[in-house]
């Protein structure tokens, strides 16, 4: 394979790459070895490319993760970098943390607990004796790795449900009180946690048609059409759309990834991120229950998100004139596994994208809003994830997260209900407070790689000579000049914004050009800092963090956070304090959603909506969209209509 097919480095991994790599690291270990993740190694920042393309000689690295049951190590797997071009292979021992949760040991982990005799004599207990169509969910063991299983051992934690059968939703009768602490490495069920017999809830919660008791009828045929085909252009996984530019991928801990972002000005293609994406996430739970009181996943780098995305469908996840792009992930023994449709491109129309009415010369001028949607939905367990990125005609960039699936539950006795933690969504069915809580990591570079922070509170003037009623208020930006100083959270009552610019840059008023960051009503972590959560996810603690540009420093819970105590990540990275004035910056953005469950999530849970908005401030001259021609049946919209009756007189 040696340089017959290597591609641009930026570009997504192909099969062959895949399957070469994973090759060329059994051969250094063993065809024991379990592969859970595989990834670009993206190129240096400096290098838009490192492929001489006369030759097709460069750098292609892959990075791949995964571990060896079979041997007798009990370290944390390996991390293996193959570059192609060479054939090289460099392998290292993970130390810190374990490899990250693969397809093999959820699978792994359901036959460990359905063979165990103590699992199976309590099911028996609890009046089920057919084990065939239980269904098994493996939960990371996170911080709280039982005693009985070494350090070092891989372990999960797995709880039960009965299903009726293969199609039944297994989450409407959950096994409550019985945990089992599986030791992967060892191969047994080390310890099985039973705090007694709760009955079934009485009741199914299926959800497909078929099983309703009547539907509705059909909705009215919505049929989008764009007769001269889409407005944007793909070309491998690099898009055009108007002014726009810049690259996708998907990555296993990041799941999509815009690349190279840029904005064609005139003749300038001006750059806004070079690289944006969700860098790490945790869902942990408020209850106290000991079914939940342990629960905090760290979807993105302990169950490797990236490797959860859906193959899409046409007129359910995406309506339009649609282009699908492809992904290819890493099988257990090493082989490509292909998603078709995994990346969802097309154009909505968005409503008014500026208007105004003339009342003396009674003229009407309309914009349409149109927006270009980059999209990807990815499944973890019992919940569903989709990341949307919107593009717009005036320069603005939207994150959208989707949320959606099965919210977790216990079984409770009557009368025994605690809503204060866990409300009733069905009968002797309760749903778990919790929170969805998404880092995003916005690798700036506006208008170039030399940028500065400042955060804009408004503030109420005091009453004074020149604001006698108290009526006045002002923006108070504050240039954030090191990490610690930039852990900040989000304000509502002031408008807290923060903007990014560059003071190399100057747009015609002078300014530094620069793009704001809006967050939305967003939650904050709600666990204490002395609590696991908070070691393990420190990136939850404050809504906005700066640092410099860090080379291969992309998740915020560090590396590997799979069976990590916590202490890694951004809240140990940021106690270096650097400077962040006149850098190369790096915002990290934490948002999300505390979920208080309510009988109408159940059985599935209406999409839930959480997200921020990037915003030009300074960074265009004007209206970047006041260009755009009007729509033929949208000019001189009322003409000959009077808007009042004093246009009348």
């Amino acid at each position: 394979m040696k340089h017959e097919t290597i591609q641009l480095t930026f570009d997504p991994l192909t099969a062959k790459e895949i399957e070469r790599a994973s090759s060329l690291v059994k051969e250094k270990l063993s065809d024991s070895a379990v592969f859970c993740s595989v990834a670009l190694v993206e190129p240096a920042k400096s290098l838009e490319s490192s492929v001489d393309r006369s030759s097709g000689r460069g750098s292609r690295q892959l990075r791949l993760n995964g571990y060896e049951y079979e041997s007798s190590r009990t370290d944390g797997g390996f991390e293996a970098t193959v570059d192609l071009c060479v054939e090289e292979v460099r392998l290292k021992r993970i130390e810190d943390g374990q490899a990250p949760i693969g397809f093999a040991d959820v699978v792994r982990a359901i036959q460990i607990t359905k063979a165990d005799e103590g699992w199976q004599e309590a099911m028996r207990k609890r009046g089920v004796t057919e084990f065939e169509l239980i269904q098994i969910d493996p939960w990371p063991a996170g911080g709280y790795q039982h005693p009985s299983i070494p350090l070092g051992h891989r372990a999960h934690r797995a709880i039960s449900f009965v299903r009726e059968d293969a199609k039944d939703n297994g989450y409407a009768r959950p096994v409550h009180g019985l945990i089992a602490h599986v030791d992967l490495t060892e191969g047994k069920v080390a310890h099985l946690e039973d705090h007694g017999v709760v009955p079934l809830p009485p009741e199914s919660a299926r959800y497909s048609a078929e099983h309703q008791a009547s539907l509705e009828p059909s909705l009215s045929p919505l049929e989008i059409q764009q007769s001269q085909g889409p407005g944007f252009r793909v070309e491998e996984n690099r898009i055009e759309w108007r002014n726009w530019e810049f690259g996708v991928s998907i990555h296993p801990v990041n799941g999509l990834v815009l690349h190279r972002l840029s904005y064609r000005d005139g003749d300038r293609l001006r750059p806004i991120l070079h690289r944006a994406a969700l860098s790490d996430m945790v869902v942990p739970y408020g209850d106290t229950d000991p079914m939940h009181v342990w629960k905090h996943v760290l979807d993105a780098g302990e169950a490797s998100l990236g490797n959860c995305v859906n193959s899409l469908k046409l007129g359910c996840d995406c309506v339009g004139e649609i282009f699908y792009l492809d992904h290819y992930a890493i099988k257990p023994d090493g082989s490509a596994r292909t998603i078709e449709r995994a990346i969802c491109v097309h154009e909505e129309d968005y409503g008014i994208l500026w208007k105004h009415h003339d009342g003396l010369s009674r003229t009407t001028e309309v914009r349409r809003s149109r927006r270009l949607v980059v999209s990807s939905f990815y499944t973890v367990g019992n919940y569903e994830y989709g990341f949307y990125w919107y593009l717009y005609l005036d320069g603005t960039i939207e994150m959208e997260v989707k949320l959606t699936g099965i919210v977790g539950v216990s079984a409770v006795n009557e009368g025994s209900e605690r809503p204060e933690f866990a409300p009733l969504v069905a009968p002797n069915v309760a749903s778990p407070i919790h929170q969805h809580l998404f880092c995003f990591r916005l690798d700036f570079e506006v208008d170039g790689p030399t940028n500065r922070v400042y955060e804009v509170n408004v503030e109420a003037e005091p009453i004074s000579d020149e604001n006698p009623d108290g009526t006045a208020f002002r923006a108070n930006p504050t240039l954030l000049e090191s990490e610690v100083q930039a852990r900040r959270q989000v304000n509502a009552s002031s408008s807290r914004v923060w903007k990014v610019v560059n003071p190399n840059s100057l747009n015609r008023l002078g300014k530094p050009v620069g793009y704001k960051l809006v967050p939305s009503a967003t939650a904050a972590s709600l666990a204490t800092k002395q609590s696991k959560v908070a070691q393990r996810a420190g990136f939850a603690q404050y809504n906005f963090w700066a640092t410099p540009f860090d080379e291969g420093r992309l998740c915020a819970a560090g590396d590997y956070p799979n069976l990590h105590p916590g202490g890694d990540g951004l809240a140990r990275w940021t106690e270096q304090d650097r400077s962040i004035v006149d850098q190369d910056i790096v915002v990290w953005h934490t948002f999300g959603s505390t979920h208080l469950p309510r009988p109408e999530d159940w059985p599935v849970m209406p999409v839930e909506y959480c997200g921020f908005t990037l915003k030009p401030d300074g960074f265009f001259d004007r209206n970047p969209s006041i260009n755009l021609p009007p729509q033929d049946h949208c000019i001189d919209i009322g003409a000959d209509e009077p808007s009042s009756k004093a246009n009348d007189s």
